[in-house]
This record gives structure tokens, C-alpha cells and sequence, in this order.
């Protein structure tokens, strides 16, 4: 990466089924890149103990949700459990022109939303299982659901599947650190792009 270059940030997204490892390789992308930082929600729900606010989510009421929603100021919202989740957009803007890179772990309807408003800024990745069993052990090696979760898991995981296409690109995570290291490859050239590096023109004006 051009360090000294200044560019516009950009917006990384990972989505899969549950149980595919998206939370695992999140986490360790910001143990690893310093570069990169996860997006923070607002929400509804209320805050649990541990958490913090402005770091965990923006926590704020229903009707200080819906006046946001209604003034447009979410790039992406849904409705969860009875709870309501949304992006800021005004948070995403500044972080971007500061040249800072977010994360998000969204689902396929999130993601199409971001898509909508943000195209150019947006790098989506889909992670896949290597397997339809393995996705079926992976949930049940959790041991902390029923019967009946995983079984309903599996069958919202075909659905969120059928939307790998939607996707910029596509990972198979047999592995875990290969998984992290195709990602880190992705996020890497994302970053050189010429569309991104804001301050590529000044710099070459100075070599020639």
C-alpha cells in the first residue's frame, strides 16, 4: 500500500450463512490490520451489560430511530428479534474522507441497501462453506442451540446462499488462515485502486 498517498477509504463488507466462520475472520482481520475498523450500528435494543456506547452500538430510542430514518440519515436499517439496527450514514462519510477503511458484517439485503447509495466506495465479499454438511457440524459443534435452531439455521442458510452472485467476490472457507489471507489480498488491491489513492495525481506531478 502507497502509505505516504492519501486515498479515500473504502467500505468492506462480509456476509454468509451462519456457522461459515464470518465472525471468526472478522475479528481476526482487526486483530491483524490496523488499518481497518469495525462499523458501529445504531440500535434500539437495550444496552447489555459489558458493553459501551459509541463503541458497541449507538444506542438510542425508537423514536430517535425513526426520526433518523425518516431524515435519511441510515445508509442501511433492519429489524431483528423486535429490535432495529441501522448504519449512520453521516459516521460512514467522515470515516471515509479521513481515508479510514470500515468493516461490516451484514447480511445480503444490508449489503444491497449500502450497494444503492455507495456503489463505488463498496468491496463485498460472500463466504461460502466448504460443504453442506460441513455448515450442518459447524453448527453443531456450537453446542448451544436446539435441535430445532440448527435446523432452522440450515434452512436460512440456503436462502442467504441463493445471493452469492450478488457478491464482488467469493470465498470458500475450507481453511481459516487462507480464508484470512484471501481477504487480506482482496482488501489490499481494493486499497491501490487509482479511484482511491485521492492524492496519486500530486504525487506523479512531482515526478514528472
Amino acid at each position: 500500500m502507497n502509505e505516504d498517498i492519501p486515498r479515500r477509504g473504502l467500505m468492506l463488507v462480509l456476509s454468509s450463512p451462519s456457522g461459515a466462520g464470518k465472525t471468526t475472520l472478522s475479528r481476526r482481520l482487526l486483530d491483524s490490520d490496523g488499518n481497518i475498523e469495525l462499523s458501529v450500528s445504531a440500535t434500539t435494543r437495550p444496552m447489555r451489560p459489558g458493553e459501551l456506547q459509541d463503541q458497541d452500538y449507538h444506542f438510542i430510542s425508537p423514536e430517535e430511530f425513526e426520526a433518523w430514518r425518516v431524515g435519511g440519515k441510515f445508509l442501511e436499517y433492519a429489524q431483528v428479534f423486535g429490535n432495529r439496527y441501522g448504519t449512520p450514514s453521516h459516521l460512514v462519510h467522515d470515516a471515509l474522507a479521513a481515508g479510514r477503511d470500515l468493516l461490516f458484517d451484514i447480511d445480503w439485503q444490508g449489503t444491497q441497501q449500502l450497494k444503492e447509495k455507495m456503489r463505488d466506495d463498496l468491496v463485498s465479499i460472500f463466504i461460502l462453506p466448504p460443504s453442506h454438511d460441513e455448515l450442518e457440524r459447524r453448527l453443531r459443534a456450537r453446542a448451544q442451540d436446539s435441535e430445532a435452531i440448527v435446523a432452522a439455521r440450515m434452512a436460512k442458510a440456503a436462502d442467504e446462499i441463493s445471493h452469492w452472485a450478488e457478491y464482488d467476490y467469493v470465498i470458500v472457507n475450507t481453511d481459516l488462515d487462507k480464508a484470512l489471507a484471501d481477504i487480506q489480498a482482496i482488501l489490499n488491491a481494493e486499497r491501490l485502486k487509482r479511484s482511491r489513492q485521492t492524492g496519486i495525481s500530486a504525487f506523479v506531478g512531482h515526478l514528472i
